[in-house]
């Protein structure tokens, strides 16, 4: 196994297809400081060396906008655009369907994560090289209730042990392939790809992230301050 993640070929899909219904908008093109929130993602991953291409999943709607912003974006890089599907495990699948073979490792990032670096990438590879599988995420500070549809508390949850999900999620090629095949197969839906590789029983591994990196969700979420790399 190489000591040097910029010797690993290592594909970044960037998964942007969702419906942004809560916001009123397409919140991937939204203006966060001096970029739209799906840029910073973008440029997070050209910054990896090891990053060979990118694969981003976009609604048939947001193609053009997203087409005329990476054309401006200069990088030796491919960029490869494709529609997704009407759940977040099929805009998955399709991405995994464009890998090459020369692909090792799989880097699955939301769009609308805009705050991450690549230093945490690199991190999580390192770890994903070592275990196979690896996710970035956060243990969950606050405290933790549990309601009825009502939204009246009935009891308690310790927080010990719980994490908050983020990404990017890198795996094995193979496994994340293996791991969508079988949940696909047994029509197994997924939030995220953690959950695909826990389905399929193979260990995923959190890296935490020191630097919050939440999912652009309302719109208040757009005045945060912009991440630096």
């Amino acid at each position: 196994m190489s000591e040097n993640p910029s010797e690993e070929n290592v594909t970044s899909i960037i998964v942007g297809g969702g419906s942004s219904t809560r916001m009123g908008f397409d919140k991937l093109f939204a203006q966060l400081g001096n970029q739209t929130v799906i840029e910073y993602s973008i440029h997070a991953f050209i910054e990896c060396s090891f990053v060979s291409n990118l694969i981003i999943v976009i609604s048939e709607e947001s193609r053009k906008k997203l087409e005329a912003i990476i054309s401006k974006i200069k990088t030796d890089k491919g960029i490869s655009i494709i529609e997704g599907g009407t759940t977040r495990k099929n805009s998955v699948a399709k991405g995994l369907n464009l890998l090459n073979d020369k692909c090792s490792y799989v880097a699955i990032h939301d769009g609308a994560r805009p705050w991450i670096k690549p230093n945490q990438i690199i991190k999580v590879l390192e770890c994903a090289k070592e275990h196979g599988a690896a996710a970035s995420g956060r243990p969950i500070t606050d405290t933790i209730k549990k309601c009825n549809e009502d939204s009246t508390v009935i009891e308690s949850i310790s927080r010990e042990f719980l994490w908050a999900m983020e990404t990017p999620q890198i795996f094995r090629c193979q496994l994340i392939k293996e791991a969508y095949d079988f949940i696909i197969k047994k029509g197994i839906e997924v939030t995220d790809e953690v959950s695909a590789v826990n389905h399929y029983g193979k260990p995923v591994k959190i890296v935490q992230d020191e630097w919050k990196n939440p999912k652009i969700t309302f719109p208040e979420d757009l005045n945060s301050t912009p991440p630096s790399h």
